[in-house]
This record gives structure tokens, C-alpha cells and sequence, in this order.
């Protein structure tokens, strides 16, 4: 297929949780792909530090702090997009959070942490975003789910819930929006060297080995879940994204990029 099938040249994106991990490598690549990309975090230091990333490619970009969680703070992160570049044509819905629990062991602030902004965010951010597409009669949004949406995984019973229902949250909006040009998907990563498995949880070291090393479990984890036998990157996750953002008559899909551990 001719590269400029996918080229985002002209569009402007806004990725949530763009200032690190996944949500970093997904924004260079809209950028690498022709996009202007406004990074939004949590963090101003965070979205500053991955709107100087997105500068330095030679695009448009801006830095804004938002918390999914907050409806005012939401639908103003959206205002300030279409204030300052007049549209808004792609959403990446990448914000989120783990944290690691038994069923008996989770606290209620760890439930309610994790369904607030993975899955209350990414519904805030939906309806504050479709209200500009559907004047646009254009749009592509795309929801950061996981292939713990799909599975459930033993200590994330609070995590799989909430990525359970943006895929299911996800679904249903592609089908209320179908028919006025915009696009709603979830991209499932599977097991990035960035994330839950790694440096926000340390999971593959709760599951070592008596003796083993976090590095070795992290090894052998690839070796047990992945038949490729190596973990993801946030840049595969970017290259799914540029595809969805492409694609006219993709939608209400759920595609995971996880070197075949849903096979």
C-alpha cells in the first residue's frame, strides 16, 4: 500500500498520557505520520517534556496538564485544542493507572483510582471530544485498553474491570457515532517493556521465582506469555494507531498488539 494511505498530514491529534511510556511512543509516531500532536498529562512537566519531543520532529504541538477524572478539567483540555488549531481530528484516549491486588487484599481506593481514570477518564474524554468531531463531521478516537481487557489476570481484578469496560464502553459509542464520519477503537497492548509488567508495578517481580532476579522473571515471562518471545514496544503501539487513525471503515473494534499472546 502507497505510504500516503497513512499519511496524517493536516490533522491534529491529542494524546492523554502522552509524556512518557506508550502514550509517548504512539504521539511521535502521529507526528512521524504528518499529524500535529498536543500532549497532555497530568503532569505539566510531563507534557511539556513530550510536546519538546513532538517539536523537535517539526510539527505543531502544545503542552497541556489535565485530570481525566474532572469533567471541567476535561472538556477544557478539548476547548484549548480547538481554540488554538480550529479542530480536533484524532483522540488518543491513552491515560491510565495500575496498581497490584489480591481480591481480598484490594482497598476501595485502589478500585475507585483505577475506575475513575481508566475508565471514567476515557468516557469524559469521549463525550468531550465526539461534541467537536460531530461538528466536524470527522473524527477518530482511540481508547488504550489492554489485552487485560480481553483476560483477566490474577493481583489486576481492579485493572481488568476497567479495561473490560472501555472495550465494551468503546463498542457502544463507535455504534452511536457511526454515521457522522467518526471512528471509535481500542488498541490492546499486550506486553511492553514500559507500563504494568515493568516499571509502574514491578509484576514480573511479584511473580519471580524464589531466587530469581526481576530481570529474569521479566525474561522469562516473555519467554511464557509471548510467542515471539519478546515484549512490545510503545512504538508498535503508535503504529497501530497511525493505522486506525487511517482507516474510514475501521470502528467499534478492539485490536490488540501482543505478539500473539491472544492467539
Amino acid at each position: 500500500m502507497a505510504q500516503s494511505q497513512f499519511s496524517l498530514e493536516g490533522k491534529i491529534a491529542l494524546v492523554t498520557g502522552g509524556g512518557r511510556g506508550i502514550g509517548a511512543g504512539i504521539a511521535q509516531c502521529l507526528a512521524q505520520a504528518g499529524a500535529d500532536v498536543v500532549i497532555a498529562d497530568y503532569t505539566m512537566e510531563l507534557a511539556e517534556t513530550g510536546a519538546q519531543t513532538i517539536a523537535a520532529l517539526g510539527k505543531r504541538t502544545a503542552a497541556l496538564q489535565v485530570d481525566v477524572r474532572e469533567p471541567d478539567s476535561v472538556a477544557a483540555m478539548v476547548e484549548a485544542v480547538e481554540k488554538q488549531f480550529g479542530r480536533l481530528d484524532i483522540a488518543m484516549n491513552n491515560a491510565g493507572v495500575v496498581s497490584l491486588g489480591g481480591v481480598e487484599e484490594l482497598t476501595l481506593e485502589q478500585w475507585d483510582d483505577v475506575i475513575d481514570i481508566n475508565l471514567r477518564g476515557v468516557f469524559l474524554c469521549c463525550q468531550a471530544e465526539i461534541r467537536v468531531m460531530r461538528k466536524q463531521k470527522f473524527g477518530r478516537i482511540i481508547n488504550t485498553a489492554s489485552i487485560a481487557g480481553k483476560v483477566g489476570f490474577p493481583q489486576l481484578c481492579h485493572y481488568s474491570a476497567s479495561k473490560f469496560g472501555v472495550i465494551g464502553m468503546t463498542n457502544a459509542i463507535a455504534k452511536e457515532v457511526a454515521k457522522d464520519g467518526i471512528t471509535v477503537n481500542a488498541l490492546c497492548p499486550g506486553i511492553v517493556g514500559t507500563g504494568m509488567w515493568r516499571g509502574e508495578t514491578g509484576l514480573s517481580g511479584k511473580w519471580a521465582l524464589p531466587g530469581e532476579t526481576e530481570e529474569a522473571s521479566w525474561a522469562r515471562h516473555q519467554q511464557i506469555f509471548l510467542p515471539q518471545g519478546e515484549a512490545q514496544t510503545p512504538e508498535d503501539m503508535g503504529q497501530m494507531v497511525v493505522y486506525l487513525a487511517s482507516a474510514p471503515h475501521v470502528t467499534g473494534q478492539a485490536l490488540a498488539v501482543d505478539g500473539g499472546f491472544s492467539l
